[in-house]
């Protein structure tokens, strides 16, 4: 893309996230991720009717009559989102569904008053933009992520997830958007997922999983830039390509299943926005329901 084409594109995804927003993210999402807890609000004097397990006995025994204290929900928090921006992800109706996800949990992070922070990874970290609140912040992340293009090579999940953890060192609310194409992250997402509330959502798209029967056909590596070709007449070699592609997204699944880390499958090029409001009222209703 070049730097002309960059601010129409930034335009375009932001009035198109700010549409789903508005119409169908804002309050899934945030049922699904208000802040944790309580914080201390203040002490007042206590009224008939009020519940006496609230009573502050210090104040009470300093001041000889019944005080309260109040507690306010923590609504506001950070929100982290890990988008791999490696060229295998950020290749073709890929990259732009994954533009559109970014776009719509930052700007759902914005109407619910919380912070809002990039890292950008390939095989190591190319870009942090801390926390900050605000309509321009968010919009220089959209900036940072249409226009960005990978210096690295590779993909390491462990390495974004490494450097998460040294930069973030209080409990956030952590996206991450990827293809899974990696290996090896494990022990990191299970580390991740223990001090901070973890959400992935993978993208994937349906043309990489099934080869057409095109005969002889010439491939390229997007990460190493290495090439052969394949002979897609083959039965075999289409069968092959389908299941390696099938465990694939099963290991992915697995890792993140197994680190508790709640994850949707979304397809490039399809309704993925959509596809997030129900996943959200899912999540809603199960912290209703574990609180």
């Amino acid at each position: 893309m070049t730097a002309e084409e960059v601010p129409h594109k930034v335009r375009l995804i932001e009035l198109g996230a700010r549409r789903l927003v508005a119409g169908m993210i804002s309050g899934a999402y945030h049922s699904a991720f208000k802040g944790q807890g309580v914080e201390f609000q203040e002490v007042r004097e206590y009224v008939p009717g009020d519940d006496t397990r609230a009573i502050d006995w210090n104040v009470t025994a300093r001041v000889g009559r019944p005080y309260l204290k109040r507690y306010a929900e923590e609504r506001d928090q950070t929100v982290v989102i890990l988008l791999d921006a490696s060229r295998s992800h950020l290749l073709g109706a890929k990259r732009d569904a994954a533009a559109e996800i970014f776009a719509v949990l930052a700007l759902a992070a914005l109407s619910n008053k919380d912070e809002a922070s990039l890292i950008l990874f390939t095989g190591d970290v190319e870009l942090y933009v801390p926390p900050r609140r605000g309509p321009r912040h968010v919009l220089r992340l959209i900036r940072e992520v249409v226009a960005h293009e990978p210096r690295g090579s590779g993909t390491s999940l462990a390495r974004a997830l490494e450097f998460l953890c040294r930069v973030r060192h209080r409990r956030s609310l952590v996206f991450v958007i990827s293809d899974f194409q990696d290996a090896g992250f494990e022990h990191q997402l299970r580390t991740a997922a223990r001090f901070h509330e973890v959400v992935a959502f993978s993208i994937y798209d349906p043309r990489e999983a099934a080869l057409p029967n095109c005969g002889l056909m010439d491939f390229a590596d997007p990460e190493t830039g290495e090439r052969w070709t394949l002979d897609t007449s083959d039965p075999a070699v289409r069968n092959a390509w389908s299941e390696g592609s099938r465990q694939q997204a099963a290991t992915a699944h697995a890792a993140l299943s197994g680190a508790g880390v709640d994850h949707l499958r979304l397809e490039a090029g399809g309704d993925s926005v959509r596809r997030m409001v129900p996943f959200l009222h899912r999540r809603a209703l199960e912290r209703r329901y574990a609180g």
